[in-house]
């Protein structure tokens, strides 16, 4: 199964090179359609950064690739060590260096006003910070990739304090998270929202001029940060990646109605609001260490398809998590307006919602209108099933690494594969 599905990853890279993709969503599709239609309308959607320009640029027969890669992950668990029947948390493989994360992120973001200082340090005090899943990923595949290099590392000599591999890779991890961070301090402004991670929004505490202005201390540290790696192809992917963020959030605030109902518009956005920053992110790791071209690949399409997987189960649980268990107020997306994947889904089942959403949210019965539509539709199990696709071919791209028989090596990858199924079966 596994050399299976590197057969299905690598045919779907070829492809990449297509100038557009289709998506047979066979198990996908409305009960009012054939099961073998295709969609009429390609759902493909671009980066810049990749190799062939695409996010996806592959034609994907959900009806059978979504079986085949069912369970890739589990697969690729019981493989690839003697020892993968053992639970494994990713999260306490990495502790020791989380917790130095931690430390050094609280220590960066210290600024000599007061008020400035106590608003960047917010999300970052011991209680408030999260689980660090960004850096936690980027610190699995520093050890993930960490596998006979076949070209010489770039040459650092010009560099007067040259820093260890490792500390440079953990440096990415800090910087990665700073811009995070601040990405979500600038969506709460932007939302007008109130809770955060189950406390408080900094905007709605300290108000909308001090929220902004701490996002942009904590971009302004991670710029620093950045620049002291001395590598021009990590700081312009990472350059590149807060001019996605700013985009796909003017995508959001500006679409046309048209675009508010289209599933590419929508994996578009995802892609520059969610998945850019944590495939660009594993690419810089895998750079770093001076891997192949396909190694860092490899590395970006595992962070791209975790993201987007990651992103569709938020806008999952939108719908049917709890503001406790969120750590947010839930229907927060629909009630701003956002239409995401469960509601397009429901869409194409039932066209006459496409009439609801067009007269917008404002009008609570409209809300009700469209939740009961949701209801009657497989928005919600079609948007859980792209999300599974999307988590199966991360794990194929981990598969798809060098082979190693390092014990830290394996059990890292292991633990890559195990975050994309608790990414697609979390609940909050």
């Amino acid at each position: 199964m596994v050399l299976f599905a590197r057969g299905l990853y690598r045919i779907a890279r070829a492809s990449a090179r297509a100038s557009r993709c289709q998506w047979a969503f066979s198990s996908l599709q409305s009960p009012r359609n054939q099961p073998t239609q295709l969609l009429e309308s390609a759902t493909h959607y671009y980066s810049p950064i990749h190799s062939s320009q695409k996010v996806l640029g592959c034609r994907v027969f959900y009806s059978w690739v979504s079986n085949a890669l069912a369970n890739v992950g589990h697969q690729t668990q019981r493989q690839s060590s003697p020892a993968a029947e053992e639970t494994l948390d990713p999260f306490s493989l990495v502790a020791d260096e989380l917790s130095l994360l931690a430390n050094r992120l609280r220590s960066m973001v210290v600024a000599e006003v007061p008020k400035l200082a106590s608003a960047a340090e917010y999300f970052f005090k011991i209680g408030a910070e999260g689980k660090r899943f960004r850096p936690t990923v980027l610190l699995l595949m520093a050890t993930a990739i960490d596998a006979p290099i076949l070209r010489p590392l770039p040459d650092t000599t010009v560099d007067t304090l040259p820093m260890e591999l490792r500390t440079r890779q953990q440096c990415v991890a800090e910087i990665t998270e700073m811009i995070h961070v601040a990405s979500l301090l600038h969506d709460d402004v932007l939302d007008d929202a109130d809770t955060r991670r189950g406390v408080g929004s900094l905007n709605f505490v300290m108000g909308n001029k001090l929220a902004v202005l701490a996002g942009d201390f904590l971009l302004s540290r991670a710029c620093v940060a950045l620049a002291s790696l001395k590598n021009t192809e990590v700081v312009s992917l990472l350059a590149r990646v807060v001019e996605h963020l700013v985009t796909g959030e003017t995508m959001q605030m500006t679409t046309t109605s048209e675009q508010r109902c289209s599933m590419e518009y929508y994996m578009q956005k995802t892609y520059y609001k969610t998945a850019s920053l944590i495939s660009n992110s594993c690419k810089a790791i895998a750079l770093l260490a001076g891997q192949t071209a396909e190694v860092a690949i490899l590395a970006y399409d595992y962070g791209k398809n975790l993201g987007l997987a990651f992103q569709l189960i938020d806008d999952v649980l939108d719908f049917t998590g709890t503001s406790a268990s969120l750590g947010k107020g839930s229907l927060s997306d629909i009630s701003h307006g956002i239409i995401t994947a469960p509601i397009l889904f429901a869409i194409e089942e039932f066209p006459e919602l496409r009439s609801i959403v067009d007269r917008g949210f404002d009008n609570p019965t409209n809300v009700d209108l469209a939740l009961e539509y949701l209801g009657k539709s497989k928005g919600i199990e079609r948007t859980r099933e792209l999300a599974t696709m999307h988590a199966n071919l991360a794990s194929a791209a981990i598969d798809s690494l060098p082979e190693s028989d390092d014990e830290n090596v394996l059990k890292s990858r292991r633990a890559l594969v195990e975050l994309t199924q608790r990414v697609i079966t979390r609940t909050k």
